[in-house]
């Protein structure tokens, strides 16, 4: 089985780049750049990764990209996991970047935009991958800040895929951010949003309602109201669901304990993702192997979930025409 979920083509729809940051390269970009870390090596860094829920890896994640300075930083960060991930038979990529946390450590946004630009090309160029860019904002941030963001980026909104929501969720609802997904809105530029992760059922359907996104970063706690359940299922929502990152935050105890059987019995529309793969257990593959092992699922299963995820992905007809091909031969 692990033989055909690497060959199998795969979209991840659910990246932070930031957290694609392995240890090896954040103390490699350490030096290249003179900032000194809290570790005295990688093990030590690994070490860290016992995580107790959302606000305890938020600190470490934060401090990891301390050593992300410059635009070869960010080319260097993205290419690295585009490798990894190339390896693991994923075909596309779509990243979620945190421009606010870098414009607070005084790096400018041309600077993130031009090394993840940089990566994209040489991905597409070298690897045959198509990428997606996601420019999220800072939930527990306050939305002015967001705003400034959103409009900071106008040299850059062609090149945007869509606006997204991260960081933590507890007490930082969706609405919050009405207005500034209103401007996206009206910008031409998608959206997508966290929620119903650590946050209630009740944050999706704000998502929904009152952002208009089209797609739910999460969503695993939709099982708690039934009814947003079978409106998910009704609209054809897509959930992007990452379950080792699940089990990592405590969101669930054990993969085996997740809500993914349940959610796709319910027939909604669901594609598998790593989050933040080098601090939550593995990239795209080991999140698939680690559902064969706990839930037994069918090599038709795997293509269905791939299929959702190219069919949802942003990207040209003709490159979803291809890979919808592409996983057809492998099936």
């Amino acid at each position: 089985m692990r033989d055909f979920l690497k060959r199998l083509p795969k979209a991840e729809l659910h990246l932070h780049i930031e957290g694609s940051l392995e240890p090896e390269l954040m103390f490699a970009l350490a030096r290249r750049n003179g900032v000194e870390l809290p570790y005295a090596s990688i093990e030590e860094v690994r070490a860290a990764y016992d995580f107790q829920d959302l606000s305890s890896f938020l600190e470490l994640y934060y401090q990891g990209m301390s050593v992300l300075r410059r635009a070869e930083d960010f080319h260097d960060l993205a290419m690295d996991y585009f490798r990894r991930a190339h390896a693991e038979g994923v075909v596309h990529v779509e990243m979620h970047f945190d421009p606010q946390a870098h414009l607070a450590r005084g790096v400018e946004l041309e600077a993130v935009m031009e090394g993840l630009s940089l990566a994209r090309r040489e991905a597409e160029r070298e690897l045959g991958m198509s990428t997606a860019l996601i420019m999220a904002f800072l939930r527990d941030h306050p939305a002015n800040e967001a705003m400034k963001v959103l409009d900071s980026a106008a040299p850059y909104w062609e090149m945007l895929d869509a606006v997204g929501l991260d960081s933590a969720e507890r007490g930082h609802p969706p609405s919050k951010f009405v207005e500034v997904f209103q401007r996206a809105r009206m910008l031409g530029i998608p959206r997508v949003a966290h929620a119903g992760e650590e946050g209630p059922a009740e944050y999706i359907r704000e998502a929904l309602d009152l952002l208009e996104v089209c797609r739910i970063d999460h969503g695993v706690r939709c099982l708690e109201d039934p009814a947003l359940v079978e409106r998910l299922r009704d609209e054809g929502v897509v959930l992007t669901v990452c379950p080792l990152s699940n089990v990592r935050l405590k969101v669930v105890e054990r993969i085996e304990e997740h809500p993914l059987p349940q959610l796709l019995e319910a027939g909604l529309r669901l594609t598998l993702n790593s989050d933040d793969p080098a601090y939550f257990g593995g990239g795209m593959l080991d999140n698939f192997m680690a559902c064969h092992q706990a839930f037994g699922w069918s090599k038709e299963t795997f293509v269905q979930l791939a299929g959702t995820a190219i069919e949802s992905a942003f990207m040209s007809d003709k490159r979803r025409l291809e890979l919808h091909r592409q996983l057809a031969e492998s099936a």
